[in-house]
């Protein structure tokens, strides 16, 4: 092969037949930073909670106060805790949204082939005699 041949023969590929509205870009972009952050807030009430009222017992390890200290911010009480129920509930809001999503997408008449799969064949029986 010379200097200035192309290896690859195969086609560019084509263009895909749709596009994505910009707008769902936005909301999913949205969601993808607020439901860590609710989830983050909700963690915080229902480990206050849980000292309270003792419905699971939490390791000390866990509840511990946690100071940054190059950070300018007051000591986060236990952060260990927080993370571990805010990241438990973030992945139920997003699992609780998937799921949503495809009963909206199927209760509202999509198809179940996506644009680039093939229809399926149907062929005759062949009668028996």
């Amino acid at each position: 092969m010379s200097k200035y041949a192309r290896f690859d023969r195969r086609p560019p590929p084509k263009e895909r037949p749709w596009k994505v509205h910009p707008i769902w870009r936005g909301i999913g972009c949205i969601l993808f930073v607020l439901i860590p952050v609710l989830s983050y807030a909700a963690a915080a009430l229902l480990v206050e909670s849980n000292l309270l009222s003792r419905w699971v017992v939490m390791p000390p390890e866990l509840m511990m106060t946690v100071r940054i200290p190059f950070l300018p911010i007051p000591p986060i009480r236990h952060f260990f805790a927080n993370v571990l129920v805010g990241s438990l509930l973030a992945v139920l809001g997003f699992g609780a949204l998937t799921i949503l999503y495809t009963l909206v997408y199927r209760l509202s008449g999509g198809s179940s082939l996506g644009p680039l799969d093939a229809p399926p064949i149907y062929r005759q029986r062949r009668r028996r005699s």
